[in-house]
């Protein structure tokens, strides 16, 4: 699969907004938009893995190894860090149980022991147990045939939610998988197919698309609305699909910080938060304003984030594909998360 360079910028800025949404909540700022992110890289994902699953044709076991081996390790080095800390002392306000660290390495959804909420350790891998849901939904639609793939994707997590809307269990696994926030996959899904099928829209719809969805982004930040995947997701949605209209005319050009924040946009993710942590406490012993305390938290989560996939992520993908090619040819490019 070539890269596409406008997907990578909006797995850039998906990770960014993250990142400001985290600072701007250690900085006492307000950003809570940036968490729209998270909805932004599921319809990305879901894209992604329908157009690779189109080109490489991948066996079910083959296409979750590899998934497996592009999440997991990275993930599971932040989540022992986490440990590692609360062991320390560093994070005096986590509380580490045997079953909580078993359910966060192994993405079963579980209450925190330290506040109750549906977190792992690592709080920001809660997007990863469900896009481990979706890998594994996915997989076994690859037993299927190609032309009811798709609806069947997307009639089983139409029932999820339905289900979910007509009960009122209180089961963390209940809860996280009938969330409608599972539908942007299947978003992101019906996007690879109009794509693989040459019917994007031309690029005057394009950047339309795209003004709606930063516009509409923007009113629920500067007016502090509420917001959720009913509304997020759709814009979400509006903003790859303009995107990706551009790429199929030719308007996106290769720039190479953006398209290496695309790369290292999982790293960013991961491990930014750590960053964010100790430059915001670290301030508040000096009294900065709160202003450059917001910077240097974004500036330092970003820095960590790169660093970590150069020097932990790239060199574990490069060690993986090695060995994967002592095995087998892989069907899923490396750089796609």
């Amino acid at each position: 699969m070539k890269i596409l360079y406008g997907v990578q910028y909006l797995r850039a800025c998906a990770a960014l907004a993250v990142v400001f949404f985290h600072a701007a909540e250690k900085t006492g700022h307000h950003f809570s938009i940036g968490a729209a992110g998270v909805d932004v890289f599921f319809v990305i994902s879901g894209f992604i893995m329908w157009v690779i699953s189109d080109r490489g044709r991948p066996t079910p076991g083959r296409f979750l190894l590899e998934r497996a081996l592009r999440v997991v390790p990275a993930y599971w080095l932040a989540t022992a860090v986490m440990i590692a800390g609360a062991v320390l002392g560093l994070f005096p306000n986590l509380v580490i149980t045997l079953q909580h660290v078993f359910a966060s390495l192994f993405f079963i959804p579980a209450r925190s022991p330290s506040n109750g909420e549906l977190w792992p350790v690592l709080v920001q891998g809660w997007t990863l147990n469900y896009e481990m849901f979706f890998y594994t939904v996915f997989a076994l639609s690859l037993f299927l045939k190609h032309n009811v793939r798709l609806v069947a994707v997307a009639l089983v997590f139409a029932m999820l939610v339905l289900v979910g809307a007509l009960s009122d269990f209180e089961d963390p696994f209940f809860l996280t998988y009938t969330r409608p926030i599972i539908l942007e996959f299947v978003i992101g899904m019906v996007i690879g197919e109009v794509w693989l099928k040459g019917r994007m829209p031309g690029p005057n719809m394009g950047y339309a698309l795209i003004a709606i969805a930063i516009s509409g982004f923007s009113v629920l930040q500067i007016f502090k609305l509420p917001f959720s995947e009913f509304s997020c997701g759709p814009l979400a949605a509006m903003l790859v699909t303009g995107t990706l209209s551009l790429e199929a005319a030719g308007r996106v050009r290769p720039l190479r910080v953006p398209a290496f924040l695309g790369d290292a946009s999982y790293s960013i993710y991961l491990w930014h938060a750590f960053a964010i942590s100790v430059i915001a406490k670290a301030a508040a012993t000096i009294a900065l304003a709160p202003g450059v305390v917001f910077v240097m938290a974004v500036s330092g989560g970003v820095v960590v984030g790169s660093l970590a996939y150069l020097l932990i992520e790239q060199p574990l993908v490069k060690r993986l594909r090695l060995s994967k090619q002592a095995t087998g040819p892989s069907t899923i490019p490396a750089k796609q998360v």
